[in-house]
Order: structure tokens, then sequence, then C-alpha cells
């Protein structure tokens, strides 16, 4: 693992991220040509997180969606992950590609792998192999190169050092605020509504009496939540039910809760309250109260705050969320339903310049709870997610394909034609019956059905997370509409079909693919 950085070395992160803001004072290099993009789509997160994650480790696909950027002539991409990537999985990314021959775009990328499947981040492994970190060295142009991640840590800066290339994301020493303690700072700063709870708390005592102040507060609280400060997809969340003690006594009930630390319903899978507990003392806590309502959703937003501090709104999103208490993000909708989208954006724009004063950069998202209260809806924060997120790819995929806009007026997409844009994912299309499809399977299986983007219309499927399905059963895909009807349609057409393909005489139906090649 990388160590505490020497002030020579911060001094040093500090002058590479100056050099990415003064080129972006004379042109937004993401819609620049002829630069080299070093991708590292390293979750650097506490990978004890990650293990509960089915298929963790091929989320590094989840920014397979930059290779759309090889739709520009001259620009240069070097993917980097764990283990090789299917061929197959990179040829379907590239047929993607609008105006550029497949042949072309394959020139100008570069793919190297570690060939590691431990519980590391990513970056940790390229660290640890020098000589491929001077292999992508040597391979970049320095003064027009930069890198981009999922999320930053101190080792995603120690490789921007090593590499002498900007990193295009905020700053290691900022994660606080992308914590759910700085998450809830943030909130209350900006005066932003948001369940009352506690700051970080770092023992189960300090819990415990968080948790029992935020009772007496709210003596007719029903639930509670306790987050570790890190978490991925509300994996690191549990629910604390107080229902049967709403009878206790004041001073009885510091002990009821006590007593149901070991009984709280934990959202990742095999969690139990001895692993738990451990966490909280290394990672840090908070417990707020849980928000409940008859009809309620889960809208987020998502901004960019370019190096020069501009923030803009860029999207909004329903999130879909399962688990079991509706705690975990499995899949979203875009965009937010009319009725709360505006002010989501309103909200989110305000916490965006906040993040922005602090010098934070590049993409953030704000998750919510909407609870609807008569004909309104009351929109209350939850989170602040100062990285890459489930909605990352989803939108960046219908926006490099159809090359339409977001209208920030309506909190709409439009194509170039005046389109409106809808769709629908996932990362968690995922079932037991799926698991031995190959890549190529699910090629023939798009093939067969025509589930493939279609780029006359601008609607269809684009696959995701494709390297998962063979051991995990699990697929994720957006699927784009010129409604929000006609987008769910799309997305349950692909499931009908491949719950059919996967039926267990399917097999028995299949005819050869020709031709046949022998390598």
């Amino acid at each position: 693992m990388v160590g505490l950085h020497t002030q020579g070395s911060i001094d040093k992160f500090e002058e590479l991220q100056q050099n990415l803001r003064d080129r972006w004072q004379t042109a937004d290099l993401l819609e620049q040509d002829d630069h080299d993009i070093l991708v590292i789509p390293s979750f650097s997160i506490d990978q004890e997180i990650g293990k509960n994650v089915a298929g963790f480790l091929h989320y590094e696909e989840r920014l397979l969606f930059s290779l759309i950027r090889l739709c520009k002539p001259h620009t240069r991409l070097i993917y980097v992950t764990a283990l090789p990537l299917s061929p197959m999985i990179i040829d379907y990314y590239l047929q993607l590609l609008p105006g550029i021959p497949f042949s072309h775009a394959r020139r100008r990328l570069l793919l190297l792998s570690t060939d590691d499947a431990s519980f590391k981040p990513l970056t940790q492994k390229i660290l640890e192999r020098p000589r491929l970190v001077q292999y992508i060295r040597r391979a970049m142009r320095r003064e027009r190169s930069y890198i981009v991640c999922f999320n930053s840590t101190a080792l995603e800066q120690e490789l921007s050092i090593q590499l002498d290339i900007p990193l295009f994301a905020c700053s290691p020493k900022l994660l606080y605020w992308g914590s759910k303690s700085g998450s809830r700072e943030i909130f209350a700063e900006c005066n932003i509504p948001h369940p009352d709870g506690s700051l970080q708390v770092n023992s189960v005592e300090e819990l415990l009496l968080e948790a029992t102040q935020l009772w007496e507060r709210q003596p007719q609280l029903q639930r509670m939540v306790v987050k570790l400060n890190e978490g991925l997809s509300g994996e690191g969340n549990a629910l604390l039910d107080l229902r049967a003690y709403q009878d206790l006594a004041t001073a009885a009930r510091k002990q009821a809760i006590a007593s149901s630390f070991p009984k709280m319903s934990f959202q990742a899978p095999n969690e139990n309250w001895t692993n738990f507990s451990r966490r909280i003392c290394q990672i840090g806590a908070i417990v707020e109260a849980f928000i409940e309502g008859t009809e309620k959703r889960s809208p987020s937003v998502q901004g960019y705050i370019s190096p020069t501090g501009t923030v803009e709104i860029i999207s909004t999103h329903d999130q879909i969320l399962g688990g079991p208490d509706g705690q975990v993000y499995l899949g979203c909708r875009f965009p937010a339903a009319d009725a709360y989208r505006l002010q989501l954006q309103v909200l989110g724009l305000k916490i965006g310049q906040a993040l922005a004063t602090k010098g934070a950069i590049e993409r953030y998202g704000v998750d919510f709870i909407a609870v609807r209260q008569g004909k309104n809806w009351e929109l209350q924060a939850i989170e602040v997610n100062l990285r890459k997120g489930g909605t990352t790819h989803p939108f960046m995929t219908l926006k490099l394909l159809t090359n339409g806009n977001y209208d920030p007026h309506t909190g709409l997409f439009y194509s170039p034609q005046g389109q409106r844009k809808y769709y629908v994912a996932s990362d968690n299309l995922c079932k037991a019956q799926y698991a031995g499809l190959l890549p190529n399977d699910l090629m023939d299986i798009i093939a067969q059905y025509h589930l493939h983007f279609d780029s006359s219309t601008k609607t269809g499927t684009v696959f995701h997370l494709m390297g998962a399905l063979s051991e995990f059963g699990k697929i994720g895909l957006t699927s784009i509409g010129n409604s929000w009807e006609e987008a769910e349609a799309i997305y349950q057409q692909v499931e009908k079909i491949l719950d059919q393909e996967t039926s267990p005489t399917a097999y028995l139906k299949m005819t050869s693919t020709l031709p046949i090649t022998w390598n």
C-alpha cells in the first residue's frame, strides 16, 4: 500500500492538478481531440465491502463507455484491468462507435492487465508492478495526457505522481466530503433537508450513545439506519428496528438499542454484527433516522465540476433499490420524475457549489429520499458520492451514442433531432440460470433477437458487466427508448429473452453459427 506522501510529492501532485486547470482555461479537454487518456477503473474502496458484491472484480468494465472517446480520430486510450478482458467484449464496444471504422479505433486502444485476481484495488496492483508503470509512462505523451478513474484515493495520487500525468478527479484530501459523515456535514452547511442523526463515530460505545440520543430527540422513531462511513451500493448499511420497544421508558432504551445491534438487518449478504462492529472501529460509521413513508422513492442528481470550478447539473435519476430493506442499489431510470426533477437540480447545484469551493472537481452525485405528502413530494438528502457512480455509465452511454444534450431547464435529454430520450439501466440483472453463458453466447442471443442498440433510431440496449455473466449469472444493461414506457418495454423484452434462452432445454434448440474459423 502507499504510505504517507512527503511534502515534495504532495507539491508535485498539486502542480500536476494546476497544469490540468491551466489547460482547461482554453478548452474543455473532454471535447478535444489528440489526447492520451489513461482509464484506471479501480474501485479503490474498502475491499471487504467489495467482497460482498457478486462479480465485484468485473465492475472494472463499468468504465468501458470511455472507449467511445475513440470516436475522436486522434485520441488514444489506455485501459488497464486486473485480468484481461475478453476480445469479444472489446469488439462489442468498438462496434458502437459512431462514424469511426472499427479498425481505426482499435489501433488507438491499448489494453493492459495486471493478471492479478486478488482483492486489492486495481491501482495498488499497478503500483506494485513498476515495469507496468514504466510501460504506461513511455506509452503516453505526458503533455497531452490525463488519467480518469472511478474514485480518487492516495493510490491514484501516487500513480499520477509516478506517471507525471494529471489526475482528472478530486484530490484525495477531499475524500471526507464523499463519506457518510462528510455528506451530512455538507448538507448542514448548505441548509439542505436531511435526516436527523450523527456525524462519524469510531466505536460501538460512541454509536450506542448517538443512537440513544437520536431516539431521545425523536421518541416516535420507528427505525434507524447505521451506515459504515465507506460503502458501495448501500451494502454497508444496517437497519435497527425500534418498533418493538415503543413503550419502553427512556432509561431502558439504551439497553434495548445495545441488545438490538446484533439483530440488525444487514444489507450485505452474509454480514453479521461481529464483523460489522469491527468495521465501525476501522472506518467509522454514522447513525441516522430511517425515513418512513407510504409512498417513497429514491431519486438522485448528478453534477459536474470543471477544473476551473464551474458547476453544472448533468442528470437526474430515480434509483431502483432492492436488498432486504430496499437499501441496495440495483439500477436506475432516467430522468427522475417530473414532480421533483427540477427541485433535485436546485438542491444538487447548491451542494455542487459548496463542493467546488472546497476544491472538488469532476463528477459528484447526491442521493435523496422522496416521500409523498399530499400532492407534493418532500426531499431529504442522504448521501454524497464524490466519484463516479452507478448512474454514470448509463448516462454517458446515452450521451455518447446519441450525441444528444441534457437540457437543464426541463431536466430532459434530447437527441440532435429533438427527440426526448429515456432509459432503464441495471448492474444487477442476476439469475442463477444465466451462469455459464459466455460473452459469445450473449452475442449470439443479441444477434438472433435484434437486441442490440440501433444507431438509426437511437433506441435499444447496450450491455455491460459481460465478464460477470458466466461465473455469476450477472449482467448489466442500459435500455434506451423514446419514452419511459418504451425503455421499460425494451428492458423487459431483453430479460424475457434471456430467461427463455437459459431455460433447461434451450440449448437443445441451438443451431450452428457459421462460418466456423480455426485459429
